[in-house]
């Protein structure tokens, strides 16, 4: 049975389908610059590549007063499209000028400018919408979550799969007890799709004359320009990106995740090609170990990427024709979801899928970020209680990708009340990285 009324009492309905709670933000505490009927104001921070999408929704939900990128190509490209929003290259400069003029925050940048630029709109009492990842580091997730919570904005990270209505009902079968109890998750990619595994470049190559290449590095250590990182490929280096995990596992992990309540592993442990230090693995295993919680088994969820797969014998015959996707193992039979967003899903070993499965249709991703602007219920992958839960537990398995530089990393015990790995003290640099002076978080 499909509930599409869109009132509290049904949003609410679905934690409990789901099996997790959501903070609700007290939207009274928030100004809008004028009255509750005008246009939202927004501010949008990176407007290429999916920020030109993200930028886009705001448009079409409300005015675009400013736009920031630090390729002028884009920037102008974008203008065109917003003639009267104020062109910036700098999203500390922006934020700093424009005040009480906006609303709302769209970050949509690389991972590594995600929270300081996040973090001054949080701050200042700005709704924001971050691209995933959420952050680079763990501890960037925790902070932001806080403040969210703290200023009482309305908040979301673009895992737009969240909204299907595939994913929910998945989410709710599972939850339902389709399966029995679960004591398995596997989840695999086609990423990377750029170069990994690969040393820092030395040829000395000039900054093309449309790049504002010191705001592109933002808060990492500064160092030359070179092709081989913007446009585009960026994600394989860890001073930039987050790798295939990063870039995928807010999507694909996605399900399991809000049909088991995934939070807080405690051990991770990885098996990688070697890497450098310099960029990620080119293929990566990774386990996570997640204690019992409010009444399900413990679970062990295995990451793959580079090409490995999870065993065959737990697709039961089935025929793999996607190259990323998700299996839940479960006593009664097993959930299989193939693609990056479980839009579809289908029941081996037998089991049947339940007629009537209650869950609450999305009104669509973007849309539910607008909803809770306006007062409405909290957008079900806001930063307190989804996005930056979801951020921590997917960053935590690059931490142990680092642990194995050499091959297979010593398991890492987790204290996530504390954000401490607690057996790898030589690893906190990783937990929470240093900025560059000029950005704060």
């Amino acid at each position: 049975m499909l509930k599409k009324n869109k009132s509290r009492r049904d949003f609410l309905k679905l934690s409990a389908a789901t099996g997790v709670g959501y903070w609700v933000s007290n939207s009274s505490e928030v100004a809008r610059s004028e009255s509750p009927n005008a246009q939202i104001q927004f501010a949008c921070i990176g407007v290429s590549g999916k920020g030109d999408s993200d930028s886009n929704d705001c448009g079409r939900m409300g005015k675009v007063v400013a736009i920031c990128d630090v390729d002028e190509r884009g920037l102008a490209k974008k203008a065109a499209r917003f003639p009267e929003a104020k062109k910036y290259f700098d999203y500390r400069t922006m934020l700093d000028e424009l005040g009480d003029e906006v609303d709302a925050v769209t970050v949509s940048t690389p991972d590594h400018n995600h929270a300081p630029a996040a973090a001054i709109a949080l701050r200042n009492k700005k709704h924001c919408f971050v691209q995933k990842p959420m952050t680079q580091s763990i501890h960037e997730a925790r902070v932001l979550s806080e403040l969210a919570q703290e200023n009482g904005v309305a908040t979301m990270m673009g895992n737009q799969g969240t909204a299907n209505t595939g994913l929910r009902r998945a989410a709710a079968v599972i939850q339902q007890g389709a399966l029995g109890k679960v004591s398995e998750v596997h989840v695999w990619t086609n990423r990377p799709i750029w170069p990994q595994g690969i040393d820092r470049p030395q040829e000395k190559m000039p900054v093309p004359k449309w790049l504002h290449w010191d705001q592109w590095i933002g808060p990492s250590p500064f160092r030359a320009y070179h092709p081989a990182y913007h446009p585009e490929k960026w994600r394989g280096f860890w001073d930039f990106g987050t790798g295939a995990l990063g870039d995928m596992a807010c999507h694909t992990v996605n399900m399991p995740f809000m049909a088991l309540d995934l939070k807080d592993p405690t051990s991770i442990q990885a098996e990688t090609s070697t890497h450098n230090g310099e960029t990620y693995p080119s293929w990566a295993v990774i386990d996570f170990e997640f204690p019992e919680r409010h009444g399900r088994p413990p679970i062990k969820f295995t990451w793959y990427d580079g090409g490995k797969r999870p065993p065959q014998h737990l697709f039961q015959g089935v025929e793999q024709t996607k190259t990323s996707g998700c299996l839940v193992v479960g006593e009664k039979g097993t959930l299989f979801s193939p693609g990056d967003y479980a839009e579809t899903y289908q029941l081996l070993g037998g089991i049947e899928d339940p007629a009537d499965v209650d869950f609450v249709e999305s009104p669509g991703h973007f849309e539910e970020w607008i909803r809770a602007i306006d007062g409405g219920p909290p957008a079900v992958s806001n930063f307190p209680e989804y996005a930056g839960p979801l951020t921590e537990n997917i960053l935590l398995g690059n931490l142990a990708v680092w642990a194995a530089a050499e091959g297979t990393g010593k398991k890492i015990e987790w204290d996530a009340a504390n954000l401490k790995p607690s057996n790898a003290p030589e690893l906190e640099s990783i937990v929470k990285r240093e900025y560059r002076h000029g950005y704060v978080l």
